[in-house]
């Protein structure tokens, strides 16, 4: 199984303070136990195992941890960031100093079983779809400070994404509405003042919740409308009175059981902020499969 889609990483300089964050937060001033118990001259190598099938994400930053703690570490890539892999497949292997290893293992371990639950998730809905004409994408509910990485994750799983700020895109979400309705601003009027404040070629989307509120959003000339917590029949409904005027998203309590309910209404575009914000972390570990000659010389 495969995702068939090309994602590069992200620029590396996109990661590489989150990575110096991150080993600051979980060495902090040394590792006691490796340091206590391991010489400087141990060499060791160790395997990534993935121990769930899933879509790999991740390998890219593991491999920044590493070269951070130890840049004479040695890495051999088994598969791509990207790849489908069935469970207890080797994913990496590394070769140096042990207390090297052992340091960066939990870090390195960390993001790629949180990316590659993104990026599974995410697989899952696309091929829950995958003979529909929809864009499966992400949402701004990520974790603060690893929007970059959930991001690309959602990539590598099949799926796009969203605005990755709010400085990329106009929608006018509820509260919006909400405020300009206490100054007597109808829903369409503040597409037609987005339209006007908005840089030239941009889209105008706008999150509404009743079919009242589709026609206003038709009649201020939105380029998407986002049908929100709607249900199917209230989908449908919405797609047969836009009829093609503007691009049609839905959003809000989408599920595995539910999303081809969704999209067979016709629907062009499913954000689901479940892919990034609840996606479960795949299963892996790094184990020592051998030692090098000086460290079994010294055991004698």
């Amino acid at each position: 199984m495969s995702t068939k889609k090309l994602v590069a990483s992200p620029p590396l300089s996109h990661f590489r303070k989150i990575i110096q964050a991150a080993l600051a937060e979980d060495i902090g001033f040394g590792d006691l136990t490796s340091n206590a118990l391991l010489t400087k001259n141990m060499s060791a190598k160790a395997k990534i195992v993935a121990k769930d099938a899933m879509v790999v994400a991740g390998l890219a930053v593991a491999q920044e941890v590493f070269q951070q703690i130890d840049d004479s570490l040695t890495l051999k890539f088994h598969q791509r960031d990207g790849d489908w892999v069935k469970a207890n497949t080797r994913l990496l292997t590394l070769t140096g100093n042990a207390q090297s290893l052992l340091q960066a293992e939990r870090v390195a371990l960390n993001f790629i079983q949180h990316l590659s639950g993104i990026s599974t998730l995410t697989h899952l809905f696309c091929h829950a779809v995958r003979d529909l004409s929809v864009k499966i994408v992400d949402t701004r509910k990520t974790t603060p400070g690893l929007r970059s990485l959930e991001k690309w994750a959602v990539c590598l799983g099949g799926g796009y994404n969203h605005r990755f700020s709010l400085q990329d895109g106009i929608l006018i979400k509820d509260n919006h509405i909400m405020i300009l309705s206490a100054h007597k601003i109808t829903l369409s009027q503040a597409c037609q003042l987005a339209r006007k404040q908005a840089p030239h070629g941009l889209r105008i989307s706008v999150e509404v919740e009743t079919l009242a509120q589709v026609r206003q959003a038709l009649q201020g000339k939105a380029d998407v409308i986002l049908l929100d917590n709607m249900s199917p029949s209230k989908i449908q409904q919405s797609v047969d009175t836009i009829k093609g005027q503007a691009l049609v998203e839905v959003s809000g309590g989408i599920t595995l059981n539910n999303i081809r309910e969704m999209a067979k209404a016709g629907v062009d575009v499913i954000s689901i902020g479940a892919l990034t914000h609840s996606a479960p972390a795949m299963d892996l570990s790094m184990n020592i499969i051998s030692l090098s000659s000086e460290r079994k010389q010294r055991k004698r």
